[in-house]
């Protein structure tokens, strides 16, 4: 019946609000600030076009944003600003040790809330969903693709800080170095605020490696080793899970150093998008329109909030709704979801203890003569369907399963590296 009502009438003045709880400071602010720009976009081209679509009208969408590189404290008073007075309908956060705080106070309020850390996932949060981005699941697909195309590749040598970013990156990388049989040569862990990069980088450079692995350190340290292992004349491959502001690197290093540097996300100009569908099916002109509005910005997460976005856009206009039951449930029954990069799945539950996860093919990007390009989509499910037991084993061992992960914080005290070989 919903569908015979007029679906045109627009110019109302009740907003709905979406609550953003993400890093606008530190050292993840590069993975906050530009996914906050990328949402504003994404506003303004839903409003300019009416607004949200729900029973037969048009609402604007306003998104409204708090720094979670704070204390404890100061994000749950963020989240509760968001969600009790702002009415927020939907809350994105990154994700990480910041979400600890808050897990009694959105599964009391039952809001529906995203983050891009399926780990964060579990089954007590159960209105908390990975729609967009499954880190670090996806940086199984580097691994494989370079096993498969550069099998003269044999020597790895990981490092990773010691948190909620770092510890499920590196567990993953061990994962898919045994599946593609590549040898781990080095291992360094260090603790988040680690600045001495020599006291990281060298016991890895000891080894010989083929490749040097930054796992899914912070931009800033990621800078900052990547230019020690250039001035220390390696000549292997740099592999990252992100690598924002590249072409920083190049100017910084060299071209030749930076050439077949892979890590895990594109810029959105490239080619081999085209044909993918999301952002109005235009990811091109975002891109044109992010470096317009905001130049030198664009980062892992410049259109990760907005994917979200768009997957519960498409939910809350086929329901018809805004409460969070509601619009799960829609998720959920929409069968294979189109997310950033193509058709997805539900998944998690092995690893999360739920099936809050949308997975499906991912890009591997390798930076070619001083641009960043798509070389190859994945599939993390069928990466997953051979390997998923090496994936919990890794999770296991490093303590990054869900009932593992429940109330624990981590030690981050620790005054130096830990190292492996």
């Amino acid at each position: 019946m919903r569908s015979l009502l007029p679906s045109h009438r627009v110019g109302m003045t009740q907003e709905i609000t979406i609550g953003m709880l993400v890093p606008l400071s530190g050292p993840a602010a590069s993975w906050g600030q530009p996914g906050l720009n990328g949402c504003r976009i994404w506003q303004d081209w839903l409003n300019s076009a009416g607004g949200a679509l729900i029973s037969g009208r048009r609402y604007p969408v306003r998104i409204i944003a708090e720094d979670s590189a704070t204390s404890s404290d100061q994000v749950l008073e963020a989240a509760r600003k968001l969600v009790l007075s702002d009415k927020a309908a939907l809350l994105m956060m990154l994700g990480g040790d910041t979400v600890a705080p808050l897990r009694d106070f959105l599964s009391t309020h039952k809001a529906l809330a995203s983050t891009l850390l399926p780990t964060d996932l579990s089954p007590d949060m159960r209105t908390l969903i990975a729609p967009s981005e499954v880190h670090p699941v996806y940086n199984v697909t580097a691994v494989a693709w370079l096993a498969r195309t550069r099998p003269d590749l044999k020597r790895i040598a990981l490092c990773s800080q010691r948190d909620s970013f770092g510890l499920p990156s590196l567990a993953t990388y061990r994962a898919a170095l045994r599946a593609a049989k590549m040898t781990l040569c080095a291992e360094v862990q260090y603790p988040p605020d680690q600045t001495d990069v020599a006291e990281v980088v060298d016991p890895m450079l000891a080894t010989d490696p083929d490749i040097l692995c930054w796992c899914t350190s912070y931009t800033p340290m990621v800078h900052a080793m990547t230019e020690y292992a250039h001035a220390q004349g390696f000549k292997g491959t740099i592999l990252s899970c992100t690598m924002d502001q590249y072409d920083r690197l190049i100017a910084r290093t060299s071209p030749d150093f930076m050439e077949g540097t892979v890590f895990q996300f594109p810029d959105f100009d490239d080619p081999a998008l085209t044909e993918k569908a999301f952002f109005f099916n235009q990811p091109s002109l975002f891109y044109t329109e992010y470096q317009r509005r905001f130049p030198g910005t664009w980062s892992a997460v410049s259109w990760e909030y907005a994917a979200i976005l768009d997957i519960w856009h498409a939910a809350v206009e086929k329901v018809g709704a805004l409460g969070a039951a509601s619009v799960m449930a829609a998720m959920k029954q929409m069968g294979t979801v189109s997310h950033a990069f193509g058709p997805a799945q539900w998944w998690g539950e092995n690893l999360f203890g739920i099936d809050n996860a949308l997975i499906g093919d991912w890009p591997v990007v390798r930076i070619e003569q001083e641009k960043a390009r798509i070389v190859s989509f994945e599939s993390i499910p069928d990466w997953l369907a051979q390997h998923e037991a090496l994936l919990f084993g890794e999770m296991s061992d490093l303590g990054q399963l869900w009932h593992q992960r429940f109330g624990r914080a981590f030690d981050v005290a620790s005054p130096a590296p830990r190292f492996v070989t």
